[in-house]
């Protein structure tokens, strides 16, 4: 049965003949079904106009140097965030906003040497996270904190530097090793006498050494105010203490003099 040539019928043959649009998938991407691959293409920054069905997101292979803000905000069903053998060297502290459903977030084979634990806050459901082969000496505990869902950790083939600065890393490894994946890859660098030996390997007498005293800025402005209170208040005491004496020893003389018998001489 053919369309007549009414307006409305017309406009009702079109629809049913002409397919609905498509979410947006950027040209040098793959998409399909809420995945989208943007693997080996030379991409310099992440690809705009994604769609906000994506769940997973395959990015490595690329030249990516920096996330910025809000790099991917517009993805609140994302589940999956793949970047590694990219150039990597920074994350914003707001790069990962808007990913509170990301599962696994795989940063391996970059550049990066420092990281934020504000940068984790928004991923409360993360359970993978990789890590391994950047350029980390040390990494701070808050960033693994910040991550209550965590399941399984890479921190392999990264320039540890197996110094007092590491202790605060090493008790966490130790009270989580469950989550630590490929434990025998996790290796001092530095110093050179450490070098290639297995963190996970050092015991409490390794640090035997270190001593934490990293202080707030209010703990030294107090130790300043008491400081010359304390110092006052011992001369103060000393001054007084010393009074007490010089008074109690010439009272004692006084009376010593009083007491003793006099002799008078005649002519």
């Amino acid at each position: 049965m053919g369309c007549r040539s009414s307006p409305s019928t017309i406009l009702a043959c079109l629809l049913l003949l002409c397919p609905l649009p498509s979410p947006a998938c950027p040209a040098v991407c793959r998409c399909a079904a809420g995945e989208v691959d943007c693997s080996e293409h030379a991409l310099s920054e992440v690809p705009k106009s994604l769609s906000a069905n994506t769940s997973t997101l395959w990015l490595g292979y690329n030249f990516i140097m920096v996330l910025g803000p809000h790099s991917f905000s517009a993805l609140p069903g994302l589940l999956l965030l793949s970047l590694p053998h990219n150039r990597l060297g920074l994350i914003h502290s707001q790069a990962l906003v808007g990913l509170g459903a990301l599962q696994e977030l795989d940063l391996s084979n970059n550049y990066l040497t420092v990281l934020s634990p504000e940068t984790f806050l928004p991923l409360t459901n993360l359970a993978k996270l990789n890590l391994g082969s950047n350029r980390l000496g040390e990494l701070e505990p808050g960033v693994l904190r910040s991550l209550p869902q965590l399941r399984a950790l890479h921190l392999q083939d990264n320039p540890w530097v197996c110094s007092c600065s590491i202790l605060p890393l090493w008790r966490w490894l130790s009270h989580n090793r469950e989550k630590v994946q490929e434990k025998s890859l996790l290796l001092c660098r530095v110093p050179e006498l450490l070098n290639k030996y297995p963190i996970m390997a050092l015991g409490n007498e390794s640090f035997r050494q270190c001593q934490e005293t990293s202080l707030s800025t209010t703990h030294y402005i107090a130790f300043l105010i008491i400081g010359p209170f304390s110092f006052m208040a011992s001369i103060f005491f000393c001054t007084f203490m010393g009074s007490i004496i010089v008074i109690y020893n010439n009272l004692h003389k006084e009376r010593h003099f009083w007491r003793r018998p006099h002799v008078f001489r005649g002519r």
